[in-house]
């Protein structure tokens, strides 16, 4: 096969669209890098040569009889195998490396840039507020602007999955509510949140901030259970 044959094999499998695991990647850089050493090791003991002497001989052929009957002609043929499998083996690794600086690469840069489209969302949100500064008006006209803009916000949030954390009149639910504070209410049978100081928020269903809340607590009896009537 040539190289520029070769080449094109390789071009056509690094244009398929995969992901590969950075852990794969090392995995897999370093069998072929153990591959290529093992090629090297074997060309430069000698071992294609001992290999095909053993042979030869064992049929009956001598090592002088190597060169007599154009045998040495194999010998040589193989040893520009191996030098061509150890060149292609190094021009393989060198390509797969630069693929592998090339996804490392994409994926620091998907890393980098993975909220883009919610900041490109954020910026009228940021052109409204400030019109809203440098608008000339009452301060009722203030007001609308400023609660159409927090609408604005909320919409955003909306789309990128993030919801409110619903407390008011709820159970105490440790895993999204934060209590600062107890107090007791014989009205209630279980922990109850009666106030919230915070909101708290979760994006697809994963917390993100939890709400910071009052809680009222059930009444406890301290009076001593009565022992048969005495």
């Amino acid at each position: 096969m040539s190289e520029r044959e070769s080449q094109r094999e390789f071009d056509e499998v690094e244009s398929d669209e995969f992901e590969i695991e950075s852990e794969d990647l090392g995995d897999l850089e370093a069998a072929m890098r153990e591959a290529l050493k093992a090629v090297e090791s074997a060309a430069g003991e000698g071992q294609v040569e001992k290999g095909i002497e053993a042979v030869s001989v064992g049929n009956g052929v001598t090592t002088k009889d190597l060169d007599s009957d154009g045998s040495g002609s194999e010998v040589s043929q193989l040893q520009a195998e191996v030098a061509d499998l150890r060149d292609r083996s190094a021009r393989t690794l060198a390509d797969f490396d630069n693929f592998r600086k090339r996804s490392e690469k994409e994926r620091d840069e998907d890393r980098r840039f993975a909220n883009a489209d919610v900041f490109r969302q954020l910026l009228p949100v940021i052109d409204n507020l400030e019109r809203a500064l440098s608008a000339e008006g009452s301060e009722q006209d203030l007001k609308v602007g400023v609660d159409l803009i927090l609408r604005q916000i909320k919409d955003l949030l909306a789309s990128s999955g993030v919801e409110r954390v619903v407390a008011m009149g709820s159970l105490f639910d440790p895993q999204f509510h934060e209590a600062v504070s107890r107090e007791e209410d014989p009205s209630v049978k279980d922990p109850t949140v009666i106030h919230e100081l915070q909101s708290g928020f979760t994006m697809h269903g994963r917390l993100l901030r939890p709400a910071v809340v009052m809680v009222a607590m059930p009444a406890v009896d301290d009076e001593p259970d009565s022992d048969d009537g005495k």
